[in-house]
C-alpha cells in the first residue's frame, strides 16, 4: 500500500506558482530570494516541497512522510541552506546543487552518533533559524535509529538472501544451520575459530568452493579436533567460513563472531 502511495505522490510534482514564478527558472527565483525577497523565499519552499521529500525518499529508500519524519525536516533545512549557498556561476542547476546539500546534511543525519541525554528537556535546545523556523536538534534521534534500524534489516535481508545462494551450492538450507548450531556459547566459539582458520587460507577454501564440500582431511592438519567433530558440525563450519570470507557484515555481528575467537573452548 505504501509502494502504490509512494509512486502515486512522485507522479504528481507541483509547479511553483508565486508571483509570476510560474514563468520562471528556480534558478531565477534564488537570485531573486537572494536580493531580498523573503515572501517568496517562504512559498518557493513550500512549492517545492514534494521536491524536497522526492529526493529524501530515494535516499532514506523508503516512504517519507512530510508530517511525521524527521528527514524531510532535515532535508527541507538543508533545500533552505541551498537557497543561500547557490552560485549561479558555478555553472550547474538549483535543483541538482539543492539535491547534494540535501543528501549532504542527510548523510551527517544517519551517522550522527552521540545521543543527548534525555534528562534534559527538548525545549532547552529549541533555536530559531533565519526565517524565525523553530528547529529543535535533539527531536531527531528517534528518526535516527529508527532509520538506522530499517536500513540494518534491509541490508541484514540482503546478506541472508546472498548467503542462502551459496549454501545452496553444498546442499545447505537454513533450516540445517538451526540443527547444526552447536549449544554452548564454549562450543560455538571453538567452531567460529575452526572457520575463521578456514576462511583464511586461500587454498583450503579453493578446495571447499570448488569441490563443494568441506576439506576434512586438510583442515585435519591445521586443528586439533577429531575428524567426528569436522563432520558432524561440517555445515555449521561451511556456513560461518562463508560468512567470515564474504561481505557479511551484519550477519557476523548477528552472529556475535569474536574477533578473538580463536581463543575458543574445546568441542572434541
Amino acid at each position: 500500500m505504501l509502494l502504490v502511495l509512494f509512486k502515486k505522490f512522485l507522479g504528481k510534482r507541483q509547479s511553483p506558482h508565486p508571483d509570476n514564478a510560474d514563468s520562471q527558472s528556480p534558478e531565477q527565483i534564488v537570485i531573486r530570494i537572494q536580493e531580498g525577497d523573503l515572501r517568496l523565499r517562504n512559498q518557493f519552499i513550500t512549492d517545492y516541497q514534494p521536491y524536497v521529500a522526492k529526493v529524501t525518499s530515494r535516499f532514506c529508500k523508503r516512504y517519507i512522510d512530510p508530517t511525521r519524519d524527521d528527514e524531510f525536516s532535515i532535508a527541507l533545512g538543508a533545500f533552505n541552506e541551498a537557497i543561500n549557498q547557490f552560485s549561479p556561476q558555478a555553472g550547474r542547476s538549483f535543483l541538482g546543487f539543492a539535491e547534494q546539500v540535501i543528501r549532504r546534511r542527510l548523510i551527517d543525519y544517519i551517522r550522527k552518533e552521540q545521543r543527548f541525554s534525555q534528562q534534559i528537556p527538548y525545549s532547552t535546545f529549541e533555536v530559531e533559524d533565519e526565517e524565525d523556523n523553530i528547529v529543535n536538534p535533539i527531536e531527531i534521534h528517534q528518526a535516527i535509529e529508527q532509520y538506522e534500524k530499517q536500513k540494518g534489516n534491509q541490508e541484514r535481508r540482503s546478506e541472508i538472501m546472498e548467503l542462502n545462494r551459496s549454501l545452496t551450492d553444498f546442499g545447505i538450507g537454513f533450516a540445517d544451520l538451526v540443527d547444526a548450531s552447536p549449544k554452548h556459547d564454549d562450543s560455538r566459539q571453538a567452531l567460529f575459530a575452526i572457520a575463521k582458520k578456514l576462511s583464511e587460507d586461500a587454498g583450503l577454501m579453493q578446495t571447499m568452493m570448488s569441490k563443494r564440500m568441506l576439506p576434512i582431511k586438510e583442515l585435519l592438519d591445521q586443528v586439533e579436533v577429531s575428524r567426528k567433530t569436522l563432520e558432524r558440525n561440517r555445515k555449521f563450519i561451511i556456513a560461518v567460513a562463508l560468512i567470515y570470507k564474504g561481505p557479511y557484515p551484519y550477519l557476523r555481528d548477528y552472529l556475535h563472531i569474536r574477533s578473538d575467537s580463536e581463543e575458543g573452548g574445546d568441542v572434541n
